[in-house]
């Protein structure tokens, strides 16, 4: 997961390019911002404005949080995430690359963030072997997580 310093770090950089970018930083755009800086996996565009509109504060329309999430990730600021289904959901895109990928839920769609070192290194050896220069990936597993499985407890990806 990613710590507070990088999440911070992430904020500055996205102010950063806005301005930039010759865009204004308030508004809308500043609050989705400061609220991707604060979490550690993706959320849905109504995920971030139901967090918004439950801070103090103004009140941003559902409309006004996608424009903003549009121009983050025009200035590749932000990742949309395809999980499958009709929701896209949306993460911080880091600077360096850090990233993580995805565990959903097929019964009650939670998802889990799945960070493993080993499997970065298995693709990138992959990508070796075949000579093929990758640009990006993300991979998503679907299936249950612990609860719907009946499991008492959940298991930790490795």
């Amino acid at each position: 997961m990613t710590t507070a310093r990088e999440r911070a770090a992430w904020a500055r950089h996205a102010e950063q390019a806005i301005d930039d970018a010759g865009l204004r930083a308030g508004g809308a755009r500043r609050a989705v911002v400061e609220l991707l800086a604060k979490q550690d996996c993706c959320l849905s565009a109504q995920e971030i404005r139901d967090a918004l509109v439950a801070a103090p504060g103004a009140t941003p329309s559902m409309a006004s949080v996608y424009r903003a999430l549009d121009t983050l990730t025009d200035l590749h600021l932000v990742h949309k995430v395809d999980l499958g289904g009709a929701i896209a959901r949306y993460e911080p895109a880091h600077p360096d690359g850090d990233h993580h990928h995805h565990a959903v839920c097929r019964d009650c769609g939670a998802v889990v963030a799945i960070e493993d070192d080993g499997v970065e290194r298995a693709l990138h050896e992959m990508a070796g072997r075949l000579a093929f220069q990758v640009d990006a990936h993300d991979i998503t597993l679907h299936g249950r997580c612990a609860a719907c499985a009946g499991q008492t407890k959940p298991r930790r990806a490795r």
